[in-house]
């Protein structure tokens, strides 16, 4: 099975990846979207992190999402939409499977470089394996979702407040 890190969305998808990571970088909070054992969704907070050309999920130990995770690896990730105000740069999602880090030598690579204190000493680590990534936003008059899956270009679709259908694009 290929997997798809953080680095290879942006060397095949570089604006909308520098789009996306400015959304999340702006807040450090997000929405993080995990499977129940019974099937059912549940949402949960989580810092996104960014380094290494990868996409990196840290949570506390035997936390229900890191437990959730282990049995049923999908996820979405939601950036965090702010007051609303702040919403210039569009939303953000980022969908896939998590891989768990279990490699002692990269957890503590992991830890030394977050700021001091933040990261606990035992804690669970998953790297992104990106299945997909959606940025919506607004190019007056129209709302524009892009939407990239690997080895795919970035789709454009555009909505319009009127009655025409949704107009498609590909771009890269």
């Amino acid at each position: 099975m290929t997997t798809t890190s953080w680095a290879d969305f942006e060397r095949a998808a570089p604006v909308l990846a520098a789009a996306v990571r400015r959304r999340f970088e702006g807040y450090t909070h997000h929405v993080l979207a995990t499977l129940r054992a019974d099937g059912a969704p549940r949402l949960t907070g989580l810092e996104a992190t960014f380094r290494d050309g990868e996409l990196w999920l840290g949570m506390m130990p035997n936390s229900r999402k890191a437990r959730d995770l282990r049995r049923d690896p999908r996820f979405a990730l939601q950036a965090n939409p702010g007051s609303g105000a702040e919403m210039a740069e569009g939303d953000a999602r980022v969908s896939g499977r998590a891989v768990e880090v279990r490699d002692p030598s990269v957890l503590a690579r992991f830890s030394a470089a977050q700021p001091e204190g933040e990261v606990p000493e035992v804690f669970h680590l998953f790297r992104a394996d990106l299945t997909e990534v959606v940025r919506v936003y607004l190019d007056v008059p129209d709302l524009c979702i892009d939407v990239w899956h690997p080895g795919r270009p970035v789709r454009t679709i555009r909505r319009g407040n009127d009655d025409a259908p949704p107009r498609e694009e590909n771009g890269g």
